[in-house]
C-alpha cells in the first residue's frame, strides 16, 4: 500500500484489478476545505487515459513491474513477436496493446523493454529516443525563411516526421519518439 504522497510519474496503480500507470500528478491545496491530488492515468493494456481525483494522504494499492530487455523478431498478421534475451522465449503481443504511437518507430531487432507482471510479459514499450534511416525527403532549398524552416521525411518504418531542410536521403536520425519530434543527426 502506497499513499497518494508517493506518486511519481510512471508509478503504476491496481485500481478494480486493472493496471494503471500515473502520467501527470498535481498536488491541490485550496483555500478552503481538504487537499487533494489530480491524476492521468493511462491503463497499461489498454493504453486508455483516464483523470482521476484522490484526497490527500488516501491509500493506493502500488504495483511494481519488472522490465526485462527484448528484441522486437517479426510480425504475423496482428501479432508482434519479442525475444526475451535471458530466455530466448518468444513472446507475442497484439497490436493494439502496442499501440499505433509506438508502432511508427518499431522496427526489426529494435531492443525493448518487457513489462513483467506475475512472471508473464503483459506489455512492451519501446526506447524514448530511437535512431531510424531517412528513405525519402525532398531536397531543401534556402529561401524566405526567417527561422527553422522545415520539410517531411519518410522514415525506414513507413513514418513522416518534420526535419530541417539539411537532412537528406540516408541520413540516420535521433528522434524523441514520445513528442514525435527530430533531435538530431547520428553520424553515418
Amino acid at each position: 500500500m502506497a499513499s497518494t504522497a508517493d506518486f511519481r510519474n510512471g508509478m503504476v496503480l491496481d485500481i478494480d484489478g486493472n493496471l494503471w500507470a500515473i502520467t501527470y500528478f498535481q498536488h491541490v491545496k485550496p483555500g478552503k476545505g481538504g487537499a487533494f491530488v489530480r491524476t492521468k492515468l493511462k491503463n497499461v493494456l489498454s493504453g486508455a487515459v483516464v483523470d482521476k481525483t484522490y484526497r490527500a494522504g488516501e491509500k493506493v494499492n502500488d504495483v511494481r513491474l519488472e522490465r526485462h530487455p527484448v528484441n522486437y523478431s517479426y510480425t504475423d498478421g496482428d501479432l508482434y513477436y519479442f525475444m526475451d534475451t535471458g530466455t530466448y522465449e518468444m513472446i507475442p503481443i497484439a497490436r493494439d496493446l502496442l499501440g499505433e504511437d509506438q508502432l511508427r518507430y518499431l522496427k526489426e531487432n529494435m531492443e525493448c523493454e518487457g513489462l513483467v507482471y506475475d512472471g508473464a510479459v503483459i506489455s512492451v514499450e519501446l526506447p524514448q529516443f530511437v535512431e531510424l534511416l531517412v528513405t525519402k525527403t525532398d531536397p531543401g532549398f534556402k529561401g524566405d525563411t526567417a527561422q527553422g524552416a522545415t520539410k517531411g521525411a519518410t522514415l525506414e518504418t513507413g513514418f513522416e516526421i518534420q526535419v530541417p531542410l539539411f537532412v537528406e536521403e540516408g541520413d540516420i536520425l535521433r528522434i524523441d519518439r514520445r513528442e514525435d519530434k527530430y533531435l538530431s543527426r547520428v553520424n553515418k
